[in-house]
């Protein structure tokens, strides 16, 4: 009887806010494997919504058990992706004993404002830890309030593990704090030294955080040899297979819910405008910062859809076939002639709001027509987005991806705004679950990193 050869292959857990995947990719780096599954959130003691994180850790557990015995292949690492923003704390044997806090629930302001008055205001600690003020959002704030909270001292906190790092944990029994996740607006790390910001030893917190390790590091499953690695952060993991890629600078803009810009080759220090305009730095995997801009466009482009199609009486999808035409090149020139403000000052406002909201429907001949002008207000807050970051640290492309990499209007309008800059739609297949395999590709992977990790499509500007 012939003996079929496993394929050898690496398990990533890509665990977002929406929807927990599995993959495992091979070593050409194509996925043979694919699990999801959505959970129902649940309370926590306040009745405020979060993570149901029994239930994600009992999916974990069983998935990988799953696939590690099927037959069809021999698995070789494994390591993880998951949203930021989010702490675990656990007991000395690992075990969790709050609930997973949701980055939404309110962050009490007394406490922010007497923390702020005792480390040199919000700006200070804005620029030293290159995170804007973002209550909950800021994690290290998160670990602040619960590890003190005098409800919380007989609860046996041990260690404060961020959410990517607890999953890892979930398999070797070690305990580590990665990089990527340290340097995500966490209010932790201070990118003026290189360490830890002064509060979190004042504070009594660096105890509670385990030793601190960069992303290719790997540690062995607890019973056995497999090498696991200790999981990133989704946003910087999603951006490692353009660094494998590209070795000329370039700025990725990923689309989604958020519209985030990220500039690896800006390491110029943040600037009070800039963390005032939602401009933030994070630490990519080899622990080099990114300054990030970010937009909450593909949110806006929900709502306002939404609006356009109750007023119009079109189907969800007609926004689908709306075509680009260069007349809107005229309107996006006046836009940004007029209504775009300066560069040198705090803009949130115009940053929070297309202005489309206050436009009357009535105006326009019919669905098309709206539905342009609603694109061109949207570029206009993306370009002023972008430039926070070009101006004074300009590429020679500009990569998308994500939603808006596929409609046409906002990729042309791009391209128009950017002519002295090459404008690709770009696409990789799950780039965050993809990036985390590339952060231990040596110790998993004896061929050589495929040049086509990324497929990309050229805008040029019509006139």
């Amino acid at each position: 009887m012939s003996v079929v050869e496993k394929l050898p292959v690496i398990a990533i857990f890509d665990i977002g806010k929406t929807n927990k995947k599995l993959f495992l990719w091979d070593k050409n780096y194509q996925i043979v494997l694919e699990k999801s599954q959505n959970f129902a959130e649940i309370p926590d003691e306040d009745g405020f919504m979060g993570e149901d994180l029994a239930a994600v850790q009992a999916w974990v557990l069983a998935s990988f058990a799953e696939v590690q015995q099927d037959p069809r292949f021999d698995i070789l690492a494994l390591n993880f992706s998951g949203y930021g923003a989010t702490v675990v704390f656990i007991n000395e044997q690992g075990e969790s004993v709050l609930p997973l806090y949701n980055y939404l629930k309110p962050f009490p302001a007394d406490l922010a404002s007497a923390f702020y008055a005792r480390y040199g205001g919000e700006s200070e600690v804005a620029r030293a830890t290159a995170s804007p003020i973002l209550g909950s959002l800021n994690s290290g704030m998160m670990a602040y309030w619960m590890a003190k909270a005098t409800k919380n001292q007989d609860k046996g906190i041990r260690w404060v593990l961020h959410w990517p790092n607890y999953l890892s944990s979930l398999f070797t029994h070690q305990f580590y704090t990665e990089l990527t996740s340290v340097g995500c607006h966490t209010h932790l790390w201070d990118f003026d030294h290189q360490r830890y910001h002064e509060w979190v030893e004042k504070e009594g917190l660096i105890q509670m955080l385990p030793p601190t390790v960069l992303a290719h590091q790997t540690f062995p499953m607890n019973g056995s040899n497999l090498p696991v690695g200790v999981g990133l952060h989704d946003s910087s993991s999603a951006l490692i297979p353009y660094l494998k890629q590209f070795k000329e600078p370039f700025l990725l803009l990923s689309t989604g819910t958020w519209c985030i810009s990220m500039h690896p080759f800006n390491a110029q220090p943040l600037t009070p405008v800039e963390l005032k305009n939602d401009v933030l730095s994070f630490l990519q995997y080899n622990g080099k910062p990114v300054k990030a801009a970010r937009l909450f466009a593909g949110n806006e482009h929900e709502i306002q859809l939404k609006r356009l199609q109750a007023h119009f009486g079109v189907d969800k999808k007609a926004h689908l076939t709306v075509p680009y035409s260069t007349h809107l090149n005229s309107l996006l020139s006046h836009q940004i002639e007029n209504k775009m403000p300066s560069l040198k000052e705090a803009n949130a406002a115009f940053l929070a709001n297309s202005g489309f909201d206050s436009r009357d429907l009535g105006v326009f001949e019919n669905f098309e027509q709206a539905y342009q002008q609603f694109m061109v207000d949207l570029v206009v807050q993306q370009i002023y987005s972008l430039r926070l970051l070009l101006d004074s640290s300009p590429v020679d492309r500009i990569l998308v991806d994500g939603g808006f990499s596929k409609n046409e209007i906002y990729m042309q309008l791009l391209a128009y705004a950017f002519p002295e800059v090459a404008i690709y739609g770009a696409e990789v297949a799950q780039a965050s679950s993809l990036g985390a395999a590339l952060a231990i590709h040596s110790t998993w992977n004896d061929q050589e990193i495929p040049i086509n990790l990324v497929s990309l499509k050229r805008y040029e500007a019509c006139e």
